[in-house]
């Protein structure tokens, strides 16, 4: 009996090997699917966050197109600048022409054919874009106009504002390229 009692702890000591194997191999089967789930989720992660910077990146590239565009259509607006501030004299000179010849004290008239060249130069430049500011009345303003002196103003409602202007000023496409040379009242 003794033998049968050996053989069957020895049997029941073998099942309980054999049981604690089949658990240690399913621990770590356990631990391999739980690790792989881990590294899943990891990958997950790091995926998540390198979507978030190409997404950034591009919105990022996508404002800097838009910003480039903007630019360049500004500048084509205003490309002809230089070429409208040299010609501003010009205009300057046909203005003051103009006005003497109109004088009624001038012996000197303004021909119809400097008349003719002088509205064909006014409306090219209209045409391109070149604006003149109205400033004689108006409330000055330190943006728009440069003063050159102050005066008495002859009432008080021009306190402040513009009496006489020296130079005209010029708008090129609602952009100033030319500062008013005004006279203020105060």
């Amino acid at each position: 009996m003794s033998k049968n009692k050996n053989e069957e702890i020895s049997t029941e000591e073998e099942k309980d090997a054999k049981d604690s194997k089949k658990k240690s191999k399913k621990g770590k089967k356990l631990s391999k699917t739980a690790q792989m789930e881990l590294e899943l989720d990891e990958a997950r992660i790091e995926i998540a966050e390198q979507k978030d910077k190409f997404l950034r990146l591009f919105a990022e590239f996508d404002n800097f197109k838009k910003r480039n565009v903007k630019e360049r259509l500004d500048l084509m607006k205003t490309a002809a600048q230089d070429t409208m501030q040299v010609l501003l004299p010009v205009l300057d000179d046909f203005d003051r022409a103009k006005q003497a010849a109109e004088d009624e004290n001038s012996t000197e008239p303004f021909s119809e054919g400097v008349m003719l060249v002088y509205q064909k130069l006014h409306n090219t430049l209209k045409q391109k874009g070149l604006e003149e500011m109205e400033s004689t009345g108006e409330v000055f303003d330190p943006e728009l106009h440069q003063a050159i002196t102050e005066i008495p103003a002859p009432s008080d409602d021009m306190k402040g504002k513009v009496i006489d202007t020296i130079e005209k000023g010029y708008l090129l496409k609602e952009k100033i390229i030319r500062h008013a040379k005004v006279v203020v009242g105060k």
